[in-house]
């Protein structure tokens, strides 16, 4: 799997991806509820495109060649955007997704942020996604999979987490050395699936597979 760095260029493409490829999942898809796909779409794309592009200088936005998958991730110790950033997000949730819908986008940021593990320091993987073009074709996996390895390269190797709002997933990472560690209730009785890999693909850090938020 051919895995790059992302550039500028790159983030139109990548939030329509992350946009398509996020349009049903069960978070998601209730957090952007919108009058009209077209509308959703647009709002899906632009508020995860801010995502994308305050995390460009981080090092760790990656793609496949053209842009068929991408995984956001946050290195260990890094905010996942900075100051200015944080300060301009609700703007831009607001005017992307109405007063509504932008209300339960950020009680669900808000939601992942409370129940997100400090310690010990890991990767963070906080989107993935493959273009619904490419799906099925070991696009998304096969980027995590790159990914990992250049992780379990580094000196030490770290720890990597991700949150799975979609149970059809677990298993695909499952396969990549995550393991399940709870399932946590986001909002709305709707809950996401917390994963954890240790360094080189080991076991959580905790005994039967649970640490603390």
């Amino acid at each position: 799997m051919s895995a790059r760095l992302a550039t500028e260029e790159d983030l139109p493409r990548i939030g329509a991806a992350l946009a398509l490829a996020f349009e049903h999942d069960p978070l998601w898809g209730w957090a952007f509820e919108a009058a009209g796909r077209e509308r959703k779409l647009a709002a899906l794309a632009t508020v995860f495109g801010f995502f994308a592009a305050a995390a460009l200088d981080l090092g760790w936005l990656r793609v496949t060649g053209e842009v068929e998958a991408v995984a956001l991730w946050i290195p260990p110790g890094a905010p996942e955007m900075s100051p200015a950033d944080e300060e301009r997000l609700p703007g831009v949730v607001a005017e992307a997704c109405g007063p509504e819908s932008g209300a339960r986008v950020m009680e669900m940021l808000d939601a992942f942020e409370r129940n997100h593990p400090r310690e010990p320091p890991h990767y963070y993987l906080s989107l993935l996604a493959t273009h619904p073009d490419h799906a099925g074709q070991g696009h998304g996996m096969g980027l995590v999979a790159a990914c990992l390895e250049e992780i379990d390269a580094g000196d030490p190797p770290a720890a990597a987490f991700l949150e799975s709002s979609n149970p059809g997933n677990v298993p695909r990472y499952e396969r990549l050395g995550f393991r399940p560690t709870h399932e946590v209730e986001l909002i709305a009785s709707l809950s996401g699936t917390q994963m954890w890999r240790g360094p080189g693909g080991s076991a959580p850090p905790a005994a039967h597979g649970r640490f603390d938020p």
